[in-house]
């Protein structure tokens, strides 16, 4: 059974960093697009940043110049760099496969102001 499994959670102050790693366990993760969502209590989920097999990337306006989406395919993992953190991206985040619609179980990242 395929699986996503994120790591790299946490908390972090306003202004720093985190870097959120997305294992995907199934085969030919180099011709999947991958993406990643976030959900903050009370709203609904969002789409932050997705990236193709030829790494065209999509990327969230309200994260644009402070969060990174990368991919290696040798390791089958997603990535999500995200710096210069604010107290609105307190979130659950979601990994994510498009095709199969596809879920990991979300990780916590909490930002303190």
């Amino acid at each position: 059974q395929v699986q996503l499994v994120e790591s790299g959670g946490g908390l972090a102050q306003s202004g720093g960093s985190l870097n959120l790693s997305c294992v995907y366990s199934g085969p030919e993760f180099e011709k999947r697009i991958m993406a990643w969502y976030r959900q903050a209590p009370g709203k609904q989920r969002e789409l932050v940043a997705s990236i193709s097999p030829s790494n065209f990337i999509n990327i969230a306006e309200s994260v644009k110049g402070r969060f990174t989406i990368s991919r290696d395919n040798t390791q089958s993992t997603v990535y999500l760099q995200m710096d210069n953190l604010i107290p609105e991206d307190t979130a659950v985040y979601y990994c994510n496969r498009p095709v199969g619609n596809l879920w990991g179980r979300g990780i916590q990242v909490t930002v303190s102001s």
